[in-house]
């Protein structure tokens, strides 16, 4: 796609959820690349219709523009950076792209959901889950984060934005088990980035949007 003139940058609309890691990351690679959206909060248990027709899968994030809807966090990642680039954060070799964020998208994600909701799966030993979330992830993020400031290098890339809001997720759980566990360079990295201007400026609250 190229890019967009002033009007129809003033139409783009995007369905969100403030707390949601998959809106997060599109909030900020938006934000970076300095697209002006219509910020839609939505209401978990009572998304708009608008919304819905839009996407029926009736997730966030909703990403409009005219008839083209994006609702899959990357693509819409993928699509802010092509508008604008200014730090060059599309400068990530693919393939090792792909395995952080296939990694994190899949298997951390899905212990990230048994480690946040134990009630949910009583069933589940939440030590073997922390465990398993270390040697999937966190370990290796820490032996990578060890070699170099970021994911990807020493300089940022989208993929540090796009796995950033899930370590964040999971480090809010239990905080003092988070603080414990050996990964210094995790801590340090993920602390630089709820720090940053960038983040913080995609966390303002919003009143729920209804059609």
């Amino acid at each position: 796609m190229t890019g967009f003139g002033l009007d129809e940058r003033n139409s783009m609309i995007l369905y969100s959820y403030r707390r949601c890691p998959y809106a997060m990351r599109s909030r900020m690679a938006l934000k970076y690349a300095g697209i002006e959206v219509e910020h839609r909060e939505i209401e978990l248990r009572n998304k708009p219709q608008s919304m819905l027709l839009a996407s029926p899968k009736g997730t966030v994030p909703v990403f409009c523009m005219g008839d083209t809807v994006l609702d899959q966090s990357v693509d819409i990642m993928r699509w802010a950076i092509e508008q604008s680039d200014p730090d060059a954060w599309g400068n990530a070799d693919d393939a090792i792209a792909q395995a952080w964020i296939g990694k994190n998208d899949g298997p951390f994600k899905v212990l990230l959901d048994h480690y946040k909701y134990p009630n949910r799966f009583s069933e589940l030993d939440q030590a073997v889950v922390l465990n398993e979330a270390l040697q999937i992830m966190l370990l290796p993020m820490e032996q990578s984060l060890q070699a170099t400031q970021y994911l990807m290098g020493n300089r940022m890339t989208w993929v540090d934005i796009a796995i950033f809001p899930f370590i964040r997720q999971f480090s809010m759980v239990d905080p003092k088990r988070f603080e414990n566990l050996p990964i210094p360079a995790v801590k340090k990295w993920l602390a630089q980035l709820l720090e940053s201007e960038l983040f913080h400026s995609v966390m303002h609250k919003y009143p729920v949007w209804r059609d």
